[in-house]
């Protein structure tokens, strides 16, 4: 067994939240409030609104123990040079407390929003960090290479998360699919998962914000195979899910059920899970949420 790429995570349950449509000070601020509630980290997307390792330095900064990743900077966004220079930098001033979860993006948004030209995925990912791994170690001295981590969701590129990075980052995945995931990583490479939750309200309205979730998520291929491979039909792939669908990715009921599912996720292999509470918009003030995780996870 080798030696896994370090990543200090205070604890093994931590946060998935977009934060783009607030004033970084106000973002900063939730941050600290998830860091005092006990989570061990803090999960950022990237689409087409702010960048993400902007974000990441300015919540590393604003925090003193909380590991902030990136799920997922989107690999057509910036050079690969770029990707692991920025990376190294902010590993060399928070060390052990930045992680790089990079991924492929999905068609539609790559080549309509960025303008850019979406090939084959796999073959993309594999050039790409071979040449983030070419930049010159003069490039912060010392530092070595940044933990990576790949959104992957198919068998080879979960291969390639273990063998030319440091793990997975899957994304609306059934616990199974965890334990998936672990068995072809085996146990030297990090397993990070992310977890949907919708908690408060009566169970209409929390189907309803399981549906929005999966709402633009259910039009991509990426996705769409995904479920598939997991055991879902061409019936669950109607446009915002199926009911069985969403039951099945979305932590509902009370925060003693949803922690369950969270729970499950370690219990299949994951080292860390990060929680995305739902409500109306990926945005939305997580907190009231995961106060009430908080206390039935027993994290503070």
């Amino acid at each position: 067994m080798t030696e896994r790429t370090r990543i200090d995570f205070p604890s093994r349950i931590g946060v998935w939240w977009a934060s783009d449509t607030w004033p970084m000070a106000e973002a900063q601020q939730v941050a600290r409030d998830i860091e005092e509630l006990g989570f061990g980290s803090l999960f950022l997307p990237e689409t087409a609104a702010k960048e993400c390792l902007t974000q990441s330095a300015a919540f590393l900064a604003g925090t003193e123990r909380l590991v902030i990743g990136t799920g997922i900077a989107n690999i057509h966004v910036r050079l690969p040079s770029a990707a692991e220079a920025g990376a190294r930098t902010l590993t060399a001033l928070h060390p052990g407390r930045f992680v790089l979860g990079l991924g492929v993006s999905h068609g539609p948004l790559v080549e309509r929003a960025l303008g850019g030209t979406y090939e084959k995925p796999l073959a993309t990912m594999r050039t790409y960090l071979e040449r983030m791994a070419a930049l010159p170690e003069q490039i912060e001295p010392g530092v070595g290479r940044p933990p990576r981590l790949l959104a992957a969701l198919g068998p080879k590129m979960i291969e390639l998360s273990g063998s030319h990075a440091d793990g997975a980052h899957p994304y609306l995945v059934t616990p199974s699919q965890t334990g998936v995931t672990r068995e072809i990583l085996g146990t030297d490479k990090w397993v990070v998962s992310e977890q949907a939750v919708a908690i408060g309200g009566d169970d209409e309205d929390q189907l309803r914000r399981a549906h929005l979730h999966l709402e633009v998520y259910s039009g991509l291929p990426n996705y769409r195979n995904s479920w598939l491979r997991q055991g879902f039909d061409e019936s669950d792939l109607v446009r915002g899910g199926s009911d069985r669908l969403a039951r099945a990715l979305v932590g509902m009921g009370s925060a003693e059920q949803a922690a369950e599912v969270v729970t499950a996720h370690l219990d299949a292999g994951a080292d860390h899970v990060v929680i995305q509470a739902l409500g109306n918009s990926p945005t939305d003030d997580p907190r009231p949420a995961l106060r009430e995780l908080a206390k039935v996870l027993k994290l503070n």
